[in-house]
């Protein structure tokens, strides 16, 4: 079999009289680098372990699909998906979405909502003495105290609520082996090694357990009592992050403790390359048979270059998921990658992205590394740029000449995000004449500088130089392409003079914005952390915040001034 077994009937037919790990995701299954569950899994399938994955369970009814590979040999695994589920499943305004991209022909309604927690509950009712490990964006950005929408209140770490006796935060490819490697070895003292794994966080009621040296958050009780203690938390929470050499943090929740263990150190080169040189086949499951799934019609051609995000934006969480730190993979990597793409049965020549989680920022990094040891700053390019960051684009635009060389390739576009604030002209040139299919997509997100300021997004000046950049070259090169800003409304700090100014912004650019989204509060970003307070964490002062249904609809009706 070439796929990841989803069923006992796959098992047989590799001879498999039982399975080590069994891995619940609340996505579909797509054997692609691009997915959390393909990654865990093939990683583990290489360090020697027996892998099954159920996507997408039935928990109604009997839970068959929680039993059908029976008692595993070490562990269950739980994730929601690629996605928090909640805001995989409703709106800003809080409405139920009709569709679901990660399922197949986008049919809503294949996972729960809270889909980790109840995953967990149905498991650790079946097989209460089986760990249960949980992981992935949606248990990684709730594991302490955090805000949640849906709810409009402060809930517990995800531990609690869910069961699960250990949980993974960040990306997890090397948690989840030294795991499973304690578990297989099954040393007396098997949970004290557990807790001692970097990058997990536990549920202990022994305070000695605790290391003397570690942060204690304010509790969780505390933090429900007073939103400036909440505030505090987090500030706390994200400089941890934001370091590379970090140190353990502790919040009392009810009469126990989560105990967040420090990260790795980031992951090398090689160490990412292996990741990416593992045997996925780039298509869903068999099982999908002449079904879409949109998820994977968006990313099935598209070539990730590096992990991590420096930017800091205050309302995303790809820097707390995958490090501040750019991690990247090797020029080889990328081609061997391409190689393969291109000798799938419906290549037609085209990448739809040759990015990352902001395109630009591939093999950069601090000049002095052990500066950057010693940072904690959130944004190496807010408030100005990090005098230490290497600007380098030679490595990237290398990347860019050399696939367009490539006799099987027609086309290497460019569809991540780009940081004009992070820009030279001769990328410029090779990014616009080259790799934009008519559009680039930029996300200056406001035109008023107070709101940018909170949003850690450069002034609204680099955008307009950016904006002449783009019209220069496109007339240079005889091109007639388009520049599509993302902006979003009713953000911390935005007022609706805010939002008249942009609207007067946007029609004097003759621009009718297509791409625009209400501000989602979600969990453990410092936006959804003044949401919930009214309180800039870092300068202690009162933000304020749209926070009714028709305060964000007024905002977000600023867009749609030409209607």
């Amino acid at each position: 079999m070439k796929y990841l077994p989803t069923t006992r009937k796959e098992t047989e037919l590799r001879g498999w009289n039982e399975v080590d790990i069994v891995f619940f995701s609340g996505d579909a299954y797509i054997d692609h680098p691009s997915f959390g569950a393909a990654v865990l899994g093939r990683v583990l399938e290489a360090a020697g372990f027996r892998v099954a994955i159920v996507p997408q369970p039935d928990w109604h009814g009997d839970f068959r699909d929680f039993t059908k590979f029976g008692r595993p040999r070490l562990y269950f695994a739980v994730s929601a998906g690629s996605m928090d589920s909640m805001v995989n499943h409703y709106t800003a305004a809080r409405r139920k979405r009709s569709d679901d991209a990660y399922t197949p022909e986008g049919r809503a309604g294949a996972r729960p909502d809270y889909c980790t927690i109840t995953y967990c509950r149905i498991l650790k009712q079946l097989y209460p003495d089986v760990p249960v490990v949980i992981g992935g964006i949606e248990a990684s950005m709730r594991r302490l105290t955090h805000y949640d929408y849906w709810q409009d209140k402060l809930m517990p770490s995800i531990l609690a609520d869910s069961g699960a006796d250990l949980l993974v935060y960040g990306m997890g490819e090397q948690a989840m082996t030294q795991i499973s490697e304690v578990l297989r070895d099954g040393a007396p003292d098997v949970r004290e090694q557990l807790h001692r794994i970097p990058q997990t966080a536990y549920l202990t009621n022994n305070e000695k357990e605790i290391p003397a040296d570690a942060i204690r958050l304010f509790s969780h009780e505390e933090a429900l009592r007073d939103k400036r203690k909440h505030a505090e938390n987090f500030r706390l929470i994200e400089t941890e992050s934001n370091k590379i050499c970090q140190t353990t943090l502790v919040q009392r929740t009810g009469n126990r403790w989560v105990v967040v263990n420090p990260s790795y150190e980031p992951i090398s080169t090689e160490q990412l390359d292996a990741i990416y040189d593992l045997p996925y086949q780039y298509a869903p499951h068999p099982k999908y048979k002449d079904k879409r799934i949109p998820a994977y019609e968006m990313i099935k051609t598209s070539v990730c270059l590096h992990r991590g995000c420096f930017g800091g934006c205050s309302f995303c969480t790809i820097s707390a998921h995958q490090g501040k730190q750019i991690v990247s993979r090797s020029k080889a990597s990328i081609l061997r990658q391409i190689e393969r793409l291109s000798r799938l049965p419906d290549w037609h020549g085209v990448i739809s992205d040759l990015g990352g989680p902001s395109a630009n920022m591939y093999a950069m990094h601090g000049k002095d590394l052990s500066l950057c040891r010693q940072c904690a700053r959130a944004s190496c390019l807010q408030p100005a740029i990090c005098k230490n960051l290497n600007q380098d684009f030679g490595p990237i635009l290398d990347i860019y000449k050399t696939v367009d060389k490539l006799p099987y390739v027609k086309h290497a576009f460019v569809g991540s995000g780009i940081r004009y604030d992070l820009m030279s002209e001769a990328y410029a040139r090779q990014l616009i004449t080259r790799h934009v299919s008519g559009r680039l997509k930029v996300a200056p997100e406001h035109c008023s500088d107070p709101v940018l300021k909170i949003m850690r997004k450069p002034s609204w000046s680099n955008y307009l130089r950016f904006r002449e950049l783009f019209l220069q070259i496109n007339k240079e090169a005889g091109l007639k392409q388009q520049l599509i800003p993302y902006f979003i409304s009713s953000h911390p700090g935005c007022t609706r003079n805010d939002m008249k100014m942009l609207a007067d912004e946007t029609k004097r650019m003759h621009y009718r914005p297509e791409q625009v989204q209400d501000f989602t509060p979600t969990p453990m970003t410092l936006s959804t952390t003044m949401f919930y307070t009214g309180i800039n964490p870092y300068t202690r002062e009162p933000v304020y915040v749209a926070r009714t249904p028709e305060e964000k609809k007024q905002q977000n009706n600023y867009f749609f001034w030409y209607k």
